[in-house]
């Protein structure tokens, strides 16, 4: 029966959470997509440095912490340049411009997230296996959590030149990694427990990287002056949102 409660949170906190994070984007805030990649730095900034990070060193040095983090940074490096020389080599070829459009930040951003998400499903089936009651908890606020932090997801796979079902879907695949997470947490909870600090000291590295080599680059694209302030008080709500949603958490 835990298994079961295992699988019904994740989904919810994995799967559900996508859904509702891409009717919002899609919805309320589809006018504001352009604007939302200040959010989207917000939160991923946030994630990485007051959530993941904190998380990570707990159960490593700091060193080592630091050292997953920059092979992270240059392992993402690597994957952006191949990335870039493959766009590079369909242009050379006159391929199609839908192939073109596609930037590497979606290819990381869907990497990250599902790393992200996998330690959302181990921690929600250490809860679960702990007590149901703080299995239940952990789960909402795991769904609080991600619910923005989706919607930044989803705006940065836009951008990128991803269509909205192209983009759901990438999302739904990152999110399904947190059943994965879910059931290899149930079934081998202490063999993945020392692999999760590395699991997210890359995510660290993963948005880190998404935020500032990728995003922040096309936010100082805009330079009139009324496009500092909204992006600015943009980029702080991002942090807000992911501070209110670790609150909810503890």
């Amino acid at each position: 029966m835990t298994l079961v409660y295992i699988l019904l949170a994740t989904f919810a906190g994995g799967v559900l959470s996508v859904f509702a994070a891409a009717t919002l984007s899609l919805t309320i805030l589809a006018n504001l997509a352009h604007r939302l990649v200040a959010l989207s730095v917000g939160i991923l900034l946030a994630v990485a440095f007051i959530d993941l990070l904190p998380e990570a060193a707990k159960d490593l040095e700091i060193k080592s912490v630091g050292t997953a983090i920059v092979v992270g940074i240059l392992l993402f490096f690597i994957l952006e340049k191949t990335a870039l020389w493959r766009h590079d080599h369909v242009h050379e070829q006159g391929g199609h411009s839908h192939e073109q459009g596609h930037s590497a930040t979606g290819m990381m951003i869907v990497l990250g997230s599902a790393m992200h998400n996998f330690v959302d499903g181990v921690l929600i089936a250490a809860s679960f296996i702990q007590d149901v009651k703080l299995g239940l908890a952990t789960a909402i606020a795991v769904i609080a959590h991600e619910i923005p932090h989706e919607i930044g997801d989803f705006v940065v796979l836009l951008a990128a030149g991803h269509s909205r079902k192209e983009a759901l879907w990438l999302n739904v695949l990152a999110g399904s990694a947190a059943m994965l997470g879910g059931v290899i947490g149930w079934s081998t909870l202490q063999g993945v427990s020392g692999v999760i600090p590395y699991v997210m000291a890359l995510a660290v590295a993963s948005f880190v990287y998404i935020a500032m080599a990728d995003l922040i680059p096309e936010l100082q694209e805009h330079r009139r002056p009324h496009d500092f302030p909204v992006q600015l008080g943009l980029l702080l709500a991002g942090i807000c949102v992911v501070i209110l949603g670790m609150r909810l958490e503890g």
